[in-house]
């Protein structure tokens, strides 16, 4: 070390006073089975096998779903085969109560692991193949199971890019089975192809992303439940031009894209294979472009129905509805009549009034006197020159007794 140097001088320790007793001698340390525990009545720690992540627990005893990765690892499956279980509703999902992905509940887990034959019979129905594979479980050339499956024939179940960036399409291993088992799918497996299917692929049709979108879409719909993520799951397979135009309310288009379904690659959104992805999960066919923006609009007006989307006027989601307004407000009450003894002093005097006929009875103030003699305050004599006599009850009790 270079440069100036400090050196701190100890700190002086006070000199203890001399005693004048010799010390006690050490109290003797009881062994350790006699000392009691610090905190007796902490329960004992559980024996939990190492290996077995145990759920946490809410503040009302139940236990708080699983994360997918903590589900996958518990029953011995892949990150990419746990999607598929849960995509073919092999493995049942709930919401999370935080608002993320969906979880996995511990019931769902023992009901998993308490199927017979798991997880190989679980693993034999998720299992992909590609088109060498598929071709040879079919017991077919693989220039044939590439025309039936790009005529529409056969339907992959998801893809992935390569590092060549080209797309490399899965099927599952137990639908190829099927097909080929069925006596109906006889004359495709063998002799000529049908002179429609040759016609169309000699136009270069590929059905392929067009046969996985349609099939996806169904898969991702059965999952949900709540109306608005449902309409975000076919708004995602629309362009943006598209969308916006389904979706005129600019609060509702921001809503759906938040409920998106998660992104099938994990690339940078401007990178080749991202923009690969996007132009396979985009739908390019008119037919299945008008089919979505009307199962859209009915999504839609079943998801306002339901709620409205949030906007800065209205309270989050999630929080308790405010008191509806009464549509008729309620008349204010009538206003209680003053006495005239309670009339301000300003009042001007009342008019005479006209002797009361025999033959009528006794004439109130406010017959035949006109509005003037109903509201003494309605008759005010104008000039300077007022009467000077008393005013209010009192004056016309003194004008009836004479």
């Amino acid at each position: 070390m270079t440069g100036d140097t400090h050196t701190i001088p100890p700190i002086p320790q006070p000199r203890s006073a001399p005693s004048a007793a010799p010390p006690a001698p050490p109290t003797p340390v009881p062994p350790l089975a006699s000392v009691p525990p610090r905190h007796p009545t902490a329960a004992a720690p559980s024996a939990t096998p190492i290996g077995i992540v145990t759920a946490p627990t809410a503040r009302d005893g139940q236990q708080t779903p699983l994360a997918r990765t903590t589900a996958a690892r518990e029953l011995g499956l892949k990150r990419g085969e746990f999607e598929l279980a849960v995509l073919l509703g092999h493995i049942r999902t709930v919401p999370d109560p935080a608002g993320g992905r969906r979880r996995v509940s511990r019931d769902e887990i023992d009901r998993v692991r308490a199927a017979r034959g798991f997880p190989e019979d679980l693993r034999a129905q998720i299992g992909t193949v590609g088109t060498a594979d598929g071709a040879a479980l079919m017991e077919i050339t693989r220039e044939r199971f590439a025309r039936l499956a790009r005529a529409g024939v056969l339907t992959p179940i998801k893809f992935y890019v390569n590092r060549y960036r080209a797309v490399v399409w899965l099927y599952l291993a137990e639908e190829l089975r099927q097909f080929a088992a069925a006596e109906v799918n006889a004359p495709l497996l063998d002799g000529r192809t049908p002179d429609t299917m040759r016609a169309r692929l000699a136009t270069g049709v590929d059905l392929r992303a067009r046969t996985w979108r349609r099939r996806h879409v169904g898969l991702l719909l059965r999952q949900l439940e709540n109306p608005w993520e449902r309409a975000a799951v076919i708004a995602s397979f629309l362009d943006p031009r598209r969308r916006s135009g389904a979706v005129r309310d600019p609060y509702e288009r921001a809503y759906l894209t938040r409920l998106k379904p998660e992104p099938l690659t994990r690339a940078a959104p401007e990178s080749p294979t991202a923009h690969i992805v996007e132009r396979i999960t985009t739908a390019d066919d008119p037919e299945e472009i008008n089919w979505l923006r009307a199962s859209l609009t009915l999504s839609l007006m079943e998801a306002r129905r339901h709620r409205p989307a949030p906007r800065p006027d209205l309270p989050p989601i999630g929080s308790a509805p405010p008191a509806r307004e009464h549509a008729r407000a309620e008349p204010p009450p009538h206003p209680q009549p003053t006495p005239h003894a309670q009339l301000p002093s300003r009042a001007y005097p009342h008019p005479a009034l006209p002797p009361a006929s025999p033959a009528s009875g006794p004439v109130s103030a406010a017959q035949g006197a006109g509005p003037e003699a109903a509201d003494p305050r309605l008759s005010q004599p104008a000039g300077p020159g007022r009467s000077q006599e008393p005013r209010g009850l009192l004056k016309w009790l003194r004008r009836r007794r004479v």
